[in-house]
C-alpha cells in the first residue's frame, strides 16, 4: 500500500501488536462460549472446509467445548453453510453472510468466464448452459442430476470421463459439451457462481448436492457485487488486519488490481499503520484495539489441516520460520497441521485413534513446544474428548 501525502502519517505498530489483533479476532487467545460457533465462524473470515472434518477442529480450537456433532447440526440446521468462495475453494460461512461471500468473490469466475469465451464458446451459448445450470438448482441436485438437467436443456449427451469431481477426486464424472468445449459439471457449477449465489446441501451417502442460496438459506437477502466486495474487505480487515491489498488479493482469488481499486473505494475507513518500514492498512474503528499495549502471552494451540488463520496473508515470514516454511505450506495446495504458541508456528502436529485412545504427536521447530507441554497436553485432552476418544496421548519429537 502506497501512502498518499493527501492522507494521514501511518501510525507505527510492531509486529507483536499485530499478532495480537490477529490472535483476538480469531478468537486464538481464549476460547469463545460454546453458543457462539457461527458467530465464531463468521469472525475468523469463515471455517476453511476442503476437509470438513479439519473445519470442525478449527472451530473446536476456537469455541469452549464444542460437541462432535454441533458442526454438523449447524449445518442440518442451516445456520452454518458450505460453499465455494475464497480462492473458488470451500469455507463453512454463516448463512447471513452467503450472499457476501458469493459475490464478494466472482471476480475470479468472470476471468474464467473471458477464458472460455476466448477459447470459442459464444456468449449465448455460455449464457445458455449457465441459466440451466442454475436453473437445476431449485433443490438440492447431486452432480449427475444437475448434469442431467441441463443436458436435457441444451440437447446434448452426456459423457463419462476421469477427473472433474472437485479437488482430488479423479474419479469418473459427468461432463457436457458446451459450444467448442467438453466442460465437468463441477466447472460449469463453478462458472455459475458468475451468475448465482449457490452452496453445498446436505449430501447423500458420499455424494455432496448443491442448490440456489435463495432457495436454501433462511430470510434470504442478495447483495450487488459491488456491495458484497466492500464487505467482504471490511470483513478481512476485521479478522486478518493489518494488510495490504496485495494480502486481500491472495486472500480472495482476486487481481491486485482489483483489489487496490476496492481498497481505494473504502477511503477514510481504513487507517494507515506502518508495521517494520512496511505500509498497510485497518479499519479506523479497530485502531484503538489494534495499538492496545498489553503483552499477554498467549495459549499454545493445534490448528488443523488448513486452518484460515494461515491463509490470510501472501507474505508469511514472521509466522512461520523460513528455514520450515516447505514442513507447513506443502505442494498442491495442501496446508499441515500446525501448534501455535504465543501467535507463531512452532511445529506441525497429527493424530491417530488406538482403540479408545488418540495418540497426538508433535513434532517441534525449537524449544517453545517442550516448554508448552503441559498446554499441549490439555489440548490434545480436549480433541480427544471432541473427537469421541476415551483418553489422549501426547507425544513431543524434533524434526529430522
Amino acid at each position: 500500500m502506497v501512502h498518499s501525502a493527501k492522507g494521514p502519517a501511518p501510525t507505527p505498530i510492531s509486529w507483536r501488536q499485530a499478532t495480537a489483533f490477529r490472535l483476538r479476532r480469531h478468537r486464538l487467545d481464549a476460547r469463545a462460549p460454546s453458543g457462539e460457533l457461527v458467530a465464531v465462524a463468521g469472525a475468523m473470515g469463515g471455517a476453511q472446509a476442503q476437509l470438513l472434518s479439519a473445519a470442525a477442529v478449527s472451530l473446536w480450537t476456537r469455541v469452549v467445548g464444542l460437541g462432535p456433532f454441533q458442526v454438523r447440526d449447524a449445518l442440518r440446521q442451516r445456520s452454518l453453510v458450505k460453499m465455494w468462495c475464497m480462492r473458488r475453494t470451500l469455507y463453512l460461512v454463516p448463512a447471513s453472510d452467503v450472499a457476501m461471500y458469493g459475490r464478494g468473490t466472482a471476480r475470479r469466475v468472470l476471468r474464467e468466464i473471458r477464458w472460455a469465451r476466448g477459447k470459442g464458446v459464444s456468449a449465448a451459448a455460455l449464457e445458455r448452459a449457465l441459466t440451466a445450470t442454475l436453473a437445476a438448482l431449485d433443490a438440492p441436485a447431486t452432480r449427475r442430476e444437475i448434469a442431467d438437467s441441463v443436458a436435457g436443456e441444451l440437447g446434448v449427451p452426456v459423457r463419462e470421463k476421469p477427473g472433474g469431481g472437485g479437488w482430488g477426486n479423479d474419479a469418473r464424472s459427468a461432463w457436457l459439451r458446451v459450444g467448442k468445449l467438453l466442460l465437468p459439471v463441477g466447472y460449469l457449477l463453478h462458472l455459475a457462481a458468475s451468475r448465482g449465489v449457490y452452496c453445498h446441501g446436505p449430501p447423500r451417502g458420499n455424494e455432496p448436492t448443491f442448490v440456489r442460496a435463495e432457495a436454501w438459506v433462511s430470510g434470504w437477502k442478495d447483495l450487488p457485487g459491488e456491495a458484497a466486495e466492500r464487505e467482504l474487505l471490511r470483513r478481512y480487515l476485521a479478522a486478518f488486519g493489518p494488510a495490504t491489498p496485495a494480502d486481500f488479493a491472495w486472500w480472495t482469488g482476486m487481481l491486485r488490481s482489483e483489489a487496490e481499486r476496492l481498497w481505494a473505494g473504502l477511503g477514510s475507513e481504513i487507517a494507515p499503520v506502518s508495521l517494520e518500514s512496511r505500509t498497510a492498512g485497518i479499519l479506523v474503528k479497530d485502531l484503538p484495539a489494534l495499538l492496545d499495549r498489553d503483552e499477554p502471552v498467549f495459549p499454545a494451540r493445534l490448528l488443523p489441516y488448513f486452518d484460515s488463520f494461515l491463509l490470510g496473508h501472501g507474505d508469511r515470514g514472521r509466522l512461520v520460520p523460513p528455514r520450515h516454511y516447505g514442513k507447513v505450506y506443502r505442494p498442491q495446495g495442501w496446508v499441515s497441521p500446525v501448534v501455535l504458541i504465543d501467535g507463531q508456528v512452532a511445529g506441525v502436529w497429527a493424530h491417530a485413534r488406538r482403540g479408545g485412545r488418540l495418540a497426538v504427536s508433535v513434532t517441534g521447530f525449537g524449544g517453545p513446544v517442550r516448554r508448552a507441554r503441559r498446554d499441549l497436553a490439555a489440548e490434545a485432552h480436549d480433541l480427544a474428548r471432541f473427537l469421541g476418544a476415551d483418553r489422549s496421548a501426547l507425544s513431543l519429537g524434533s524434526p529430522r
